[in-house]
């Protein structure tokens, strides 16, 4: 991939700034982040959700995403695992659960924009941001491809567009940021018909979850999952099966992304002081690689350009040439028809001449007698 001058720039800015300052990658923190007091978040309840795909459906619209090869009708793709990718910002997958239950049970898989975001504590360019709606958003400008916050991600989120080979992006949902600033409501909250997705501040959905604990003990599984899972998240989750068995992981412990990598990245600080030294190399490497390119292009192009007009000056002299003795040899031809008509010509005007007429023996005759 080539280096633009302002991505270069970009990625120096962010060298230096960390080189002088110290600072671990905007998010590698050991400071414990309880997250934005008004922040948004929706609230998912598996025991409501029937597997419409009618948030599918709405997620692609919102966000103009390219229409689906399976139409969104057919109910069929829920048995297999999906999983987000570039053209898919969420998926509903059915799991069936031998419990008691009279059929599959549905989850809707996002990103579940954590409150600490491990694809903003791995990203160095700040691409990947916490705002304060509670949205994970993406800066594209920023983003350099080298695909970190993918490796970060524990629930797999982030996509890459592999199939895009000039400009591409980190796909993920972002909570239909844009329409929350409009004062309108995530496209898949407002499309759901059994009310499966309840969007609204965060502290609030956990007092609804509580509170449909209270009043349907037998329904649901007292645990609000994302509360403090990785030290929280924006989407929670309720069910009335075990997490596990909808395929929620549940071995990702309470502590923030950002307490695994600030050890990491304070225990090398060489490698900090390193980043402009090592960024420039990259840079100059990829120039003289990128003046090597040209320079070969542009002689194969010369070697091209000389070889078609050899070619096409050898094509040139050939069909002359070959036009010339196809003049000669049609002019000789022309010349030796002539002659040969003309012989003809000369050939039966002497015959005429020697052969008298039948009256003219007559007369020849009349005058013997």
């Amino acid at each position: 991939m080539s280096i633009t001058r302002r991505k270069f720039l970009g990625w120096m800015s962010v060298a230096g700034a960390t080189a002088v300052t110290g600072n671990k990658a905007d998010a590698a923190t050991n400071k414990e982040f309880p997250g934005y007091p008004e922040s948004k978040g929706v609230l998912f309840d598996a025991t409501r959700c029937i597997g419409c795909r009618r948030c599918e459906e709405a997620c692609n619209k919102v966000n103009e995403l390219p229409p689906p090869e399976i139409p969104f009708k057919e109910l069929s793709v829920l048995d297999e695992k999906r999983r987000t990718d570039a053209a898919h910002f969420t998926v509903v997958n059915s799991y069936d659960v031998p419990s008691g239950n009279t059929g599959p049970v549905f989850r809707k898989i996002q990103c579940n924009h954590c409150l600490e975001p491990a694809c903003a504590s791995a990203c160095f360019v700040k691409a990947f941001k916490k705002t304060e709606t509670g949205a994970v958003v993406y800066d594209a400008s920023l983003c350099v491809g080298c695909r970190y916050c993918m490796i970060a991600c524990p629930f797999e989120i982030p996509a890459y567009e592999y199939d895009e080979p000039l400009t591409p992006r980190v796909r993920k949902c972002t909570m239909c940021a844009p329409r929350v600033a409009d004062g309108l409501l995530p496209g898949c909250v407002e499309s759901c018909p059994t009310e499966a997705l309840t969007f609204g501040k965060r502290n609030d959905l956990l007092k609804i979850a509580r509170k449909r604990f209270r009043n349907h003990p037998d329904r649901y599984i007292d645990h609000i999952y994302g509360e403090r899972e990785m030290g929280g998240t924006s989407w929670l989750y309720i069910s009335g099966v075990p997490f596990s068995r909808i395929g929620l992981r549940e071995d990702l412990g309470t502590k923030p992304a950002p307490e695994f990598t600030a050890g990491a990245l304070g225990a090398v600080p060489m490698v900090v002081g390193l980043w402009p030294v090592l960024l420039t190399g990259i840079y100059a490497i990829n120039k003289r690689k990128e003046k090597i390119a040209a320079k070969e292009q542009a002689d194969a192009v010369a070697a091209a350009v000389e070889e078609a007009n050899n070619t096409a000056a050898n094509i040139l002299s050939a069909t002359m040439e070959k036009a010339e003795k196809e003049k000669t040899s049609a002019v000789d031809k022309a010349v030796k028809k002539a002659l040969e008509k003309a012989k003809e010509a000369r050939e039966e005007e002497a015959v005429e001449q020697e052969e008298p007429t039948e009256e003219s023996e007559k007369d020849d005759t009349q005058e013997d007698a």
